[in-house]
């Protein structure tokens, strides 16, 4: 795990930049919850109570060592969980101040509001650039005029726009990796989600491609609810405007140990295990 000094200079002039970004626009409206939300696979419990408030047009990332049941937490986000053979949950999950596991919401539905972009770019290869971006719009049967507009719009948004524009008629599959990356998230955005999920998305890029992605996370946090989950403790800091720090013990399920502002999470750790991670010395 990549370590973080929150006491050095450099760590100081980062935390205060954050600091001031929530002070400036700290948002108090809620987008999404989860309510006493406990995970099985099986007979094997993996997640347990896990209550976290998402506010909107914010970013928040979700960190803790591998195991602690990050990923699984941020599939249960728009029901991608509950595709696992065998997967359980108890607790809710609220969008809006619905629960996504009731009876009657349909869970395509939930997933064109929540989208998802995973660790490893996932675009289709042999299919060009602009179908890429509109090929969401085709599957979810979603109606949306001025297709030139939406391929514009949204590779303008994901920070690739520049790079493809004279070449959107070639395949996806010569895109680099963090190209590929960005264009999952027009992909994804074309369908105008409210929630965008993001599963370790740079941890397969180079550092070049990173900052790409951090800067396009921190300009669609103006617009879109954004939950990430990393590894990369310079990388939460530099993106999220709250943490939320997972821990599993041996043999017991996930559990969040502390969250709050990043500001807060990084520079002033309430729990002695938050402080131990957050600068390196486990995980």
């Amino acid at each position: 795990m990549e370590m973080i000094d929150v006491e050095n200079a450099e760590g100081i002039e980062v935390l205060e930049t954050q600091m001031e970004k929530a002070q400036s626009s700290a948002p108090t409206e809620i987008e999404m919850s989860s309510r006493e939300l406990s995970v099985w696979f099986g007979k094997r419990k993996v997640l347990e109570g896990v209550n976290i408030d998402f506010p909107k047009k914010s970013v928040t990332a979700l960190i803790g060592p591998s195991g602690c049941g990050k990923s699984t937490f941020i599939r249960t986000l728009n029901r991608l969980h509950e595709l696992i053979p065998g997967a359980a949950l108890a607790g809710s999950v609220l969008y809006e101040g619905r629960d996504i596991y009731d009876r009657d919401v349909d869970p395509v539905q939930i997933r064109l509001k929540i989208g998802m972009v995973f660790q490893k770019p996932n675009p289709f290869p042999s299919m060009t650039i602009r179908g890429n971006v509109l090929s969401g719009l085709k599957l979810s049967g979603m109606k949306r005029s001025n297709h030139d507009d939406i391929v514009e719009e949204t590779l303008t948004a994901a920070g690739l726009w520049t790079e493809v524009k004279d070449r959107l008629g070639a395949a996806a599959g010569e895109l680099s990796g963090g190209q590929a990356q960005r264009l999952v998230i027009a992909r994804a955005l074309a369908v105008q989600p409210h929630v965008l999920l993001m599963d370790e998305p740079c941890s397969a890029l180079d550092p070049a491609s990173t900052l790409k992605i951090e800067e396009t996370i921190r300009e669609l946090s103006k617009d879109v609810t954004i939950i990430i989950v990393t590894h990369n403790m310079q990388q939460a800091v530099r993106v999220s405007d709250y943490t939320a720090f997972f821990l599993a013990a041996e043999n017991e399920p996930g559990h969040v140990v502390e969250q709050g502002l990043t500001t807060e999470i990084f520079g002033n750790p309430q729990d002695q295990r938050t402080l131990d991670y957050v600068n390196g010395r486990f995980g």
